[in-house]
């Protein structure tokens, strides 16, 4: 048996290797986790406050909205310290905490995308049996459904992947804890863990793309039979630019996850690793509610209430 040391901690990437860059980009990225998360609190505010807005589409937008500040927070602000202190050391305890809770949220992210995406289809399509279809009952089983598929898809991952030995290095190749960085560390057989990756990217990634991907194209086409022409434009812009986040969201992970270890760099990495951990969280509470007249209402309400 060869004789080699197991990890017991790992040492994280620092955003640049020059102080100055490294400085911009930490506060830049800072800019956009604060910019996340006043504008996810802000839906959920409005959203608890305005009880006009306690609908099934904003009961989901508010559960969205807690999740992307989660999801965020698990990985950018301790990156960002991390480059700004060089202190880049996490604990194999850490890393397997970041590891679960980054693969939960993003689970949970893209089946709630998927509800809204229904949600909007039932809306446009068959208004009528919107009250019967998306009622109060369903959505918090389906919310529930999608934690509980998340938690067991995550620990499952989690669970597969630090069963491994880590001895080829203890520099994660990454800002944080992700599956592809820890299996190029592994000194023991990844087949099985390559496999689950593939599996959950074909039944959960998959089908939930081209359930949103069939849920939109009919949309656009019922959408397209309207004669008010300002109402098709007002669907074309509110679908085309959900469907172009979670395009983004979906491509850069499965790239990222699924292309082969041999083509990999640790700036490339790095990249796709921003865009799938940050555009989300900071585009779809522009998306999905800023640009949404009855939450603007909502906010100057709100706001009238806090300071009158």
């Amino acid at each position: 048996m060869a004789n080699y040391t197991l990890v017991t901690e790992f040492l994280l990437e620092v955003f640049a290797e020059t102080w100055e860059l490294r400085i911009l980009l930490s506060v830049l990225f800072l800019l956009l986790y604060l910019g996340s998360l006043l504008g996810n609190l802000i839906i959920i505010i409005v959203t608890t406050v305005d009880q006009t807005l306690y609908t099934p589409m904003y009961f989901f937008l508010r559960n969205l909205s807690i999740l992307d500040m989660c999801y965020v927070s698990i990985t950018l602000p301790n990156a960002c310290i991390n480059s700004l202190t060089d202190h880049r050391t996490i604990s194999l305890a850490g890393c397997a905490a970041q590891f679960f809770l980054f693969l939960f949220c993003a689970f949970v992210e893209v089946q709630f995308l998927t509800i809204m995406a229904q949600d909007r289809y039932v809306a446009i399509c068959k208004p009528l049996l919107y009250p019967v279809i998306m009622n109060h009952q369903f959505c918090v089983q389906m919310s529930l459904a999608s934690l509980l598929t998340s938690f067991i898809l995550s620990g499952m991952n989690t669970f597969k992947t630090f069963q491994l030995s880590f001895c080829h290095s203890n520099v994660v190749p990454n800002f944080f804890c992700d599956t592809p960085s820890l299996l190029r560390l592994s000194c023991t057989d990844t087949f099985n863990n390559k496999l689950l990756i593939l599996l959950i990217a074909i039944g959960l990634d998959g089908s939930c793309f081209t359930f949103i991907a069939i849920s939109y194209v009919r949309i656009l086409s019922a959408v397209l039979k309207v004669p008010v022409k300002g109402e098709r434009g007002k669907a074309f812009s509110t679908c085309v630019p959900h469907f172009i986040v979670m395009s983004l969201f979906l491509s850069s992970g499965a790239y990222a996850y699924l292309r082969p270890p041999a083509i990999s760099e640790v700036v490339e990495d790095m990249t796709l690793s921003v865009i799938y951990t940050t555009v989300p969280p900071f585009l779809n509470p522009v998306i999905y509610s800023l640009r949404n007249k009855q939450i603007k209402k909502a906010v100057k309400k709100v706001i009238f209430r806090f300071f009158s």
